[in-house]
């Protein structure tokens, strides 16, 4: 069906986009700020199908927040307490083993660690997480620590980012989310995050952890002061770094959920902004193989849309979710894989499980084994 313009000026970024050209600033802006819902969800499909075909990916997985006392006092998070506050918690080393037997017992075959920064912890606290969660259950990929994280455990040892990560690598760490992005454009970052690490760290981590040969992802927080330059320039930083490293393995753009934060008074983001996003992305990310709709923040319903508007991936069963959740997240904590199924093969697509590392997962009940690259299905 061809994609009806009410704009001429557009047609241009219509013909590159078709022609698999690399996208400028100013064709993102268009995108952005002029371009009707449907002609871009269009034109995000065709991207889509293009390297994923008909295929929608997820995983098995688990979330563990170990504690939620942090230094910071970013004015978006709902998640984070003082240490006196009631709701402060920090996880015991049989605590951790039980969520990840929990976990194994589930089939899930990976666990998803972040949390807060507890200034009464050391670095050897953390990287005990680690060691303790990879010696219970040494089969499941462990992807831990953000950025922000990282960059914390550098400043509180006195150690370079690299021997930071080296010593994580050792312990079991297997990958990194992509969480602490934000929006890189510093104007944004000193009104919503002003004491968190700033961009150029976000980066520098990400980098380094390349470099050791760590896979990663990257997200990016909109719906809050944001404008549409600073989300077309957040996404061409991050396809900067791609070009340079080949290191990340997903996007995942996250609404701002502002009940329970200090930006209370912004309106949520909608269906439109959501379904506008991830669109978006997937048009300008053109060296980035997945675009995933993190049903969590966006509902089930949406992240269901969303497979026709660009993304190829929803995430996973996301167990014992706690962050959005704190911050007004109504979705369920956790879905189960027929119900994942369903939502796929409702959309039109069809399911396929992957690993973290986006391998092929060849399931027999809660056991399974690794399989081949999904790069060999999608031609990606």
């Amino acid at each position: 069906m061809p994609i009806r313009l009410t704009d001429p000026a557009a047609q241009p970024v219509v013909d590159k986009v078709h022609a698999g050209e690399r996208l400028s600033f100013e064709d993102g802006l268009l995108l952005d700020e002029q371009f009707d819902l449907q002609a871009l969800g269009q034109l995000a499909n065709t991207v889509r199908e293009r390297r994923n075909g008909n295929l929608a990916f997820y995983n098995t997985n688990i979330h563990l927040n170990p504690t939620n006392v942090c230094v910071y006092r970013c004015r978006f998070c709902a998640f984070r307490a003082d240490l006196r506050d009631d709701k402060a918690y920090t996880f015991t080393d049989d605590m951790l083993r039980e969520r990840v037997l929990e976990g194994r017992a589930g089939g899930a075959t990976e666990i998803h660690v972040v949390g807060g920064l507890h200034h009464r912890k050391s670095f050897d606290w953390y990287l005990n997480v680690i060691r303790v969660i990879h010696e219970t259950c040494p089969e499941i990929h462990i992807k831990a620590w953000t950025p922000v994280e990282i960059n914390w455990f550098s400043f509180i040892t006195k150690k370079p980012v690299r021997w930071v990560l080296e010593q994580l690598v050792e312990a079991g760490l297997g990958s990194m989310p992509g969480g602490g992005a934000e929006i890189f454009a510093e104007e944004v970052r000193r009104e919503i995050c002003e004491h968190k690490a700033d961009s150029d760290v976000w980066f520098d981590v990400h980098r380094t952890a390349h470099q050791l040969g760590l896979r990663s992802n990257a997200t990016m927080l909109y719906g809050h002061v944001e404008q549409a330059r600073h989300r077309i320039d957040h996404l061409l930083r991050l396809r900067n770094l791609q070009d340079e490293t080949g290191g990340f393995q997903t996007f995942i753009p996250l609404a701002f959920h502002p009940e329970n934060t200090e930006l209370a008074n912004i309106e949520k983001a909608d269906i439109m902004f959501d379904l506008r996003m991830i669109a978006l992305s997937r048009l300008m990310l053109d060296n980035f193989d997945h675009i995933k709709a993190y049903w969590i923040m966006l509902g089930q319903q949406t992240a269901q849309l969303a497979l026709s508007y660009g993304a190829d991936d929803i995430d996973g069963t996301v167990v014992h979710e706690l962050i959005y959740h704190d911050a007004g997240a109504e979705t369920p904590e956790g879905m189960t894989v027929e119900q994942i199924h369903r939502l796929i093969r409702e959309a039109g697509r069809e399911p396929v499980e992957r690993d973290t590392l986006y391998r092929r997962v060849i399931r027999n009940g809660r056991e399974w084994t690794i399989g081949e690259p999904l790069s060999t299905m999608t031609g990606a």
